[in-house]
């Protein structure tokens, strides 16, 4: 059997039928989470309400947070709607699902948490029934949902089931020169990394990416992954010819 994997995969449904192919045809147990960035702005702004971000996350008051559950739980649905019409039987669920994602709240942000817990059960039950499980990063503390990063969510995910993270951006993996693909770093460690980082090569928005990643490790990843979402990324990947993977 192919190697389990946990994908992140971004929420934008726009050019998304070569990467659903791709996931679609992954002949291994797969656990997708997804983003929603744009759509979420893009359902605010419809709404009359303003969109604002502190260090790269998005100020969540309690009034935006059920437009917010609501974009990122369509989004999941017309997701999971395009896989299992290429063979995929897929899932769309929330963290509120069968309390799958605890969180804890960031208050200066509003609605906005980090994960401290994964309920994996859920999870595995559906993959034991042939079932691809697509999470949205919805997490849930004693007051509601709340809005997760949804790269802080796959490295929590990852962690929990103990299966290697990928996630997938729009750019190649981390790049000594932003400009030429071809500088590419096949592998990184931690110490790798804070070098590059001291050197200023790391920098942007590659950071948060990064540290998603690192973040997985910790967890209990046993490695993870940054890669561009194009036709055949998976296997590029797992064969070391594309992407940036860590390890510890």
């Amino acid at each position: 059997m192919s190697e389990p994997l946990l994908v992140k995969v971004g929420g934008s449904l726009r050019g998304a039928e070569t990467l659903l192919d791709e996931l679609a045809s992954y002949p291994g147990p797969l656990v997708l989470v997804h983003g929603g960035g744009p759509e979420i702005g893009a359902w605010l702004t419809r709404l009359g309400l303003e969109s604002r971000f502190e260090g790269g996350l998005r100020v969540t008051p309690p009034e935006h947070m059920e437009v917010v559950e609501m974009s990122l739980c369509l989004t999941g649905k017309r997701l999971a709607e395009g896989l299992s019409r290429r063979g995929r039987r897929t899932l769309s669920l929330s963290g509120r699902d069968a309390l799958c994602l605890r969180g804890k709240a960031l208050p200066h942000l509003g609605r906005v948490g980090e994960v401290v817990g994964v309920e994996v059960g859920l999870l595995l039950d559906l993959l034991e029934k042939g079932y691809t499980p697509l999470l949205a990063p919805i997490a849930l503390d004693e007051e509601g949902p709340l809005n997760v990063n949804a790269d802080t969510a796959a490295s929590a995910v990852a962690g929990a089931l103990g299966w290697p993270a990928l996630f997938l951006t729009d750019v190649p993996g981390v790049l000594r020169n932003p400009k030429d693909p071809t500088t590419r770093f096949p592998h990184l460690t931690p110490k790798e990394v804070e070098d590059l980082k001291a050197q200023g090569i790391l920098q942007g928005g590659m950071i948060p990416k990064v540290e998603a990643a690192l973040s997985a490790l910790r967890a209990g990843a046993p490695w993870a992954a940054i890669a561009q979402g194009e036709r055949g990324v998976v296997a590029g990947v797992l064969q070391g010819e594309r992407g940036t993977r860590f390890t510890l």
